[in-house]
């Protein structure tokens, strides 16, 4: 994406529509009177052009404002913005900024851009991350259109190729953990998954059902919605290890879901990890905290939101980026839940 690209201006939008610069600025300002067809038709012109009338974004498109904005998508679909025992997030917003600080800009937190109210200063920035894309994520389309360059962390599923992006390497850890899982003594492993319809859930799944495919074992996949966190991990353990030939081994990707599961499982008596091993896809404050702690993959988000901000600097200033590098490798942090052994040890991807 080139930043050096021609934006859009007010006589563009004139032209386009057919009306004069004044009229252009009434309609988009709602000032003066002018029929509603023609507002409709302008606001239309200036949309498709990716022309943004707003004064803030205007000096930005002459101008350096030294800001990077930052979305983290999963946080639009939870309860919450600090959701209990997980600090996933905060530790990859504070990398963010403190690595924008590095190169002399501020970082913003914004909400979804495209939602309806949403505030013209979600776009007032130079650039823009966004953590997780959903599938056909609209951000991206709006970002793309508006010629504000930006980097995705996690492609989107239906456009994998279509915007800069540090590819997460999710059917790898995927691997990572059942390898682990069965290395460990489990035969019927089970995956949960969330909902959100990003690579993460997407890929593991993949992932999952080849591995499973390679190893002769009968898939048994269950998905919970992400705001579920604890008690839909605790549901779904009570529906598997109370059906037909329940599974031994589980790989929850949230380490919500993950330490749910475990509270399940005690209550049925399953003790982990002598008849169940537990491993979490993304660790979280909660799995190490837990009785039993958890093993979990570290997926490195001090790592990976500095190699963001890097990548996004770069096409900021029109240098070259090899995306295939920016690979941060997650960690395999082994528990109690998968070892009668006292003490931690760590497998890298």
């Amino acid at each position: 994406m080139s930043i050096d690209a021609a934006r859009p201006t007010i006589n563009d939008v004139a032209e386009r529509a057919g009306v004069s610069r004044t009229t252009v600025s009434n309609a988009l300002n709602g000032k003066g009177t002018i029929g509603a067809e023609t507002i409709e038709r302008v606001k239309r012109v200036a949309d498709e052009l990716g022309y943004e009338p707003n004064a803030m974004a205007r000096g930005l498109r002459q101008s350096k404002l030294g800001v990077i904005s930052l979305l983290i998508r999963p946080l639009e679909s939870l309860d919450t913005a600090m959701p209990e025992g997980v600090d996933y997030f905060l530790r990859f917003a504070g990398s963010a900024a403190l690595a924008a600080m590095d190169h002399g800009y501020s970082l913003m937190l914004i909400s979804d851009p495209t939602k309806p109210g949403a505030p013209p200063s979600s776009l007032a920035a130079d650039g823009c991350l966004v953590e997780a894309p959903i599938r056909n994520d609209p951000a991206l389309t709006l970002l793309d259109r508006k010629r504000i360059p930006f980097v995705a962390v996690g492609v989107d599923p239906a456009r994998a190729d279509a915007f800069p992006a540090i590819a997460q390497q999710t059917e790898r850890d995927t691997r990572l953990a059942l390898d682990h899982l069965l290395d460990a003594g489990a035969r019927r492993v089970a995956l949960v998954t969330g909902t959100d319809e990003n690579s993460w859930n997407a890929h593991a799944r993949r992932g999952y059902e080849q591995w499973a495919a390679e190893h002769g074992i009968e898939p048994m996949i269950r998905a919970r919605d992400e705001t579920s966190g604890v008690d839909g991990g605790r549901t779904v353990a009570h529906e598997l290890l109370t059906g037909d030939a329940p599974p031994d081994g589980v790989y929850c990707l949230t380490g919500r879901h993950a330490a749910g599961f475990v509270a399940g499982a005690r209550e049925l008596g399953v003790g982990v990890p002598d008849d169940l091993l537990v491993v979490a896809g993304s660790d979280a404050v909660m799995n190490r905290t837990s009785t039993p702690t958890i093993t979990a993959l570290d997926l490195r988000p001090v790592e990976t939101a500095r190699l963001a901000v890097d990548a996004l600097i770069r096409l900021l200033d029109g240098e070259p980026v090899d995306w295939s590098s920016l690979d941060p490798a997650s960690e395999l942090v082994v528990r109690d839940s998968t070892s009668r052994r006292n003490g931690d040890a760590a497998v890298t991807a």
